[in-house]
């Protein structure tokens, strides 16, 4: 078994304009996005197993999605399936673990951008939402306080699933330096959390190191 024949699959999603937002600054600022694809759905716990030959999970099952993985868990997992596939690995990490080095040009798995994050769970929709929370997400009102399997809500116009709730999706970007140092952004929501923090708006950080079990990550890869 293979991540591709997993049924997890690529998406390419097309290039565009996305403008951000930070709630806490009032901050807004507007990115261009180069077309690339996206992960149809986060990394699951048998794709992660298959890879890495771990299983960090607190809850268990094939298709569900991997949590309990840190920013720094997901950026050598893309390594590891970039050499699995034959293919240039996105990132140079420095012997000592502590630096991190995205090369651009390199046609291997990636984290996403915020941008591309955002982006791609709008697919060209105007609201916070792609669709009624409850059909296109696994959140407080509805997953029963648990994860879930992969796939099993709606899927955006782009086809792609799991963009919001379930779990938090690691992106590739520092939060704020000046304020938080080296901490990345999260997006997306979790099955824990309340509506408000499902939107494609949303933005939440944490220490690279941190892992829980309402976070995730899905894999990007850049094109030519």
């Amino acid at each position: 078994m293979t991540y591709a024949s997993e049924g997890i699959g690529m998406v390419s999603v097309p290039a565009g304009q996305i403008t951000l937002s930070d709630r806490r600054t009032q901050r807004r600022w507007s990115v261009e996005v180069a077309a690339y694809e996206l992960a149809r759905f986060p990394v699951t716990q048998a794709c992660y197993a298959e890879v890495t030959g771990q299983r960090p999970s607190t809850a268990h099952g094939e298709r569900l999605p991997v949590e309990g993985v840190s920013w720094w868990d997901a950026v050598r997992f893309c390594n590891a399936l970039s050499g699995r596939e034959g293919l240039t690995p996105a990132y140079r990490i420095d012997g000592d673990g502590d630096g991190i080095v995205w090369d651009a040009s390199a046609d291997g798995y990636r984290l996403p951008t915020e941008a591309e994050w955002e982006h791609a769970c709008r697919a060209g929709s105007p609201g916070p939402r792609y669709g009624p929370l409850a059909e296109i997400a696994w959140y407080r009102g509805n997953s029963g306080e648990r994860l879930h399997e992969v796939g099993g809500r709606r899927p955006n116009a782009w086809g792609l699933h799991d963009m919001l709730g379930n779990v938090w999706d690691w992106c590739w970007d520092v939060y704020d330096a000046e304020v938080y140092g080296s901490y990345r952004v999260l997006r997306g929501g979790g099955w824990f959390d309340e509506h408000w923090s499902c939107r494609a708006s949303a933005r939440r950080r944490s220490h690279p190191t941190f892992r829980v079990d309402d976070v995730g990550f899905r894999v990007a890869r850049s094109v030519a």
